[in-house]
């Protein structure tokens, strides 16, 4: 088994070959929700690799791409994953932001749902 970082650098290759279609809308999935789902694993797997400025580019397409995610649950996790890309990188002003807007959206959320807990790994 390797590091964290070797398997999410493994993973990005991987993920590789769903560029062309990350904009794409399936209708495979009841709530399809399937879109932009590659590019928020793609921006956990940058996070893992420590790299917070393709993590934050990859979780800002998912809310440049809001008509795609609909009310999908990465819609506002990328919100949330945002601003730990942007606290990765030191850049605390657009961390505050993207995290103050993660929490306006989730305002009236149960305050014990994990994610709100949990902290990157």
């Amino acid at each position: 088994m390797g590091t964290g970082a070797s398997v999410a650098l493994d993973a990005l290759e991987i993920l590789r070959a769903a560029t062309q279609y990350e904009l794409g809308y399936s209708t495979c999935s009841t709530h399809s929700w399937t879109g932009l789902y590659p590019v928020y694993v793609r921006g956990e797997a940058y996070l893992a690799a420590s790299q917070g400025s393709e993590a934050a580019t990859e979780f800002q397409k998912i809310l440049d791409h809001s008509g795609i995610v609909v009310n999908a649950p990465i819609g506002a996790l990328a919100q949330l994953q945002l601003g730990r890309a942007y606290t990765m990188q030191g850049d605390t002003a657009k961390a505050r932001a993207a995290y103050q807007d993660f929490l306006t959206l989730w305002k009236d959320a149960d305050p014990d749902i994990p994610i709100l807990s949990s902290q990157p790994t």
